[in-house]
């Protein structure tokens, strides 16, 4: 007799654990990863006109940079110098 009641308490125990484990999982899913695969998925399912008025913004905003006499500021020009130098040395 005592047997069958460790073996209903381990049932019960198993079975807690386990629906605790999906709840878990379910909370953790909800909370941090649905609103990751929603921008995955709005990125990936762009349809091809969309596509294409992203890149002709790009391209126009690359070509009003590029009729501009200066793009960056000085600060930023140090920056960037500062950083392409650090990463070839780093490459030698």
């Amino acid at each position: 007799m005592k047997s069958e009641t460790n073996l209903k308490v381990f049932f019960i125990k198993l079975i807690a654990i386990t629906f605790s484990i999906i709840l878990i999982i379910n909370v953790f899913y909800n909370v941090f990863l649905s609103d990751k695969l929603d921008v995955l998925n709005k990125l990936s399912s762009l349809d091809k006109e969309t596509a294409e008025m992203i890149k002709d913004k790009v391209r126009s905003e690359l070509k009003s940079g590029l009729e501009k006499k200066q793009i960056l500021s000085n600060e930023d020009a140090i920056l960037i110098k500062k950083f392409i130098e650090k990463i070839s040395s780093e490459l030698k």
